[in-house]
């Protein structure tokens, strides 16, 4: 499975954007997958390894999240 660090925050904090390790194009995060993972917010720093799941505009999105830890 993929993992990454969230980079940047939507200015609502409902979104964000993870930084993947393997150098790939960043993710999209939703707070939806956060809270499903037992978590109240995205917090910048934050590390998961996650699942890829293709949205309908062609974009990939984060799914089953498992948290790794935080950079701060």
């Amino acid at each position: 499975m993929p993992s990454g660090t969230v980079k940047y925050i939507g200015p609502d904090g409902d979104w964000a954007f993870i930084s993947r390790d393997d150098k790939q194009p960043k993710v999209f995060l939703h707070l939806s997958a956060v809270e499903k993972a037992g978590f109240a917010a995205i917090e910048k720093g934050q590390r998961w390894c996650f699942k890829l799941k293709e949205g309908r505009d062609g974009r990939m999105s984060a799914i089953d999240l498992e948290f790794l830890g935080s950079d701060r």
